[in-house]
């Protein structure tokens, strides 16, 4: 007769965020079965990580001959419909249309492109509190993967460390057997977004295609890397300190060609830029809380520039004349 060597119960840490879970059984079928039920508790019990902070930067590389990074990252704040948004500049971004804002609570990344002539459409990108098995509704605005991608299932998800040593969630999709639109599989990363760019949830990560994620920051500390294809990368915001207390209450009356500025926050700098990210109007003012100015546009959306250069705060707010 054989018998299983003695074991004796000891404390496993499954990651920095988990609890140490001990097996209370003296056999090996004990210890397995609390490792797996206490992954499953891990996976589905622990915090999330919300993807965006103050500051948000993300570095993303394709190798079409020879390898180049180019870098995205949220600069300033701005509100439509009531609802709070970060805006997104740089790489593709430059234009400052490109709006992202998170649901915490319901752990939902939403991304809004501002159009011409208004506040445009807004599109859900990503849902974090999605399981093993559920389906979920790609889309990826004004990029080079499929507007609607169609529906993808949530084939694992799995707990990985990242830069802080702490493990989140990743999350492998493919696409359902219903989807006759797409036939390529994507990966999310809690805290992260997509490993392909951050409007593209269904994007492939491919460092010969419209590439690959190779760091993100987040408050200028380094969050996630894959250094497949370059040596390393720093951030270029650093840690800005906390973009939320500028808040200006907007005005416009484009028939007397006025705008008005209230803010519970000095302010010393104001400009104005069309949707191609020009300047249009930049004023430097003595430090005051209103302001009022005359502006002469053609018709169309615009956006305000408010900013106090002395702690690098600023809000951007959108507006139509």
């Amino acid at each position: 007769m054989h018998y299983l060597p003695f074991y004796r119960p000891h404390k496993i840490r499954l990651d920095q965020r988990s609890r140490w879970l001990v097996p209370f059984g003296s056999s090996l079928f004990m210890m397995i079965f609390y490792v797996v039920t206490g992954l499953n508790s891990v996976l589905h019990g622990q915090d999330y990580k919300p993807l965006l902070d103050n500051t948000n930067e993300w570095h993303v590389t394709n190798c079409y001959f020879g390898c180049l990074t180019d870098v995205y990252f949220t600069d300033g704040d701005t509100l439509v419909e009531g609802n709070n948004y970060k805006v997104l500049d740089g790489f593709h971004y430059i234009s400052r249309s490109f709006l992202l804002r998170e649901e915490v609570s319901n752990q939902r990344v939403y991304l809004r492109k501002l159009s011409g002539n208004g506040i445009g459409q807004e599109y859900l990108l990503y849902d974090f509190s999605l399981q093993e098995g559920d389906s979920f509704e790609m889309f990826n605005p004004i990029t080079p993967f499929p507007e609607n991608a169609g529906n993808f299932v949530v084939d694992s998800i799995r707990l990985r460390l990242l830069e802080d040593g702490l493990a989140y969630r990743h999350y492998y999709f493919s696409p359902a057997p219903t989807n006759n639109v797409s036939d390529n599989t994507c990966v999310w990363v809690e805290g992260v977004g997509s490993l392909s760019i951050i409007n593209a949830p269904s994007g492939y990560p491919d460092i010969n295609g419209a590439g690959q994620l190779s760091c993100f920051f987040k408050e200028g500390d380094l969050f996630y890397t894959n250094l497949d294809s370059i040596a390393g990368c720093s951030p270029i915001l650093g840690n800005r300190p906390p973009l939320l207390a500028l808040k200006p209450q907007l005005v416009v009356d484009s028939g007397q060609q006025l705008i008005q500025l209230h803010s519970g926050v000095a302010f010393d700098a104001i400009a104005v830029y069309s949707l191609t990210g020009q300047i249009i109007a930049e004023q430097r003012i003595s430090r005051t809380t209103d302001y009022v100015g005359s502006l002469n546009l053609a018709k169309g959306m615009y956006f305000l520039s408010v900013a106090n250069t002395a702690n690098g705060q600023k809000s951007i707010l959108p507006f139509v004349w």
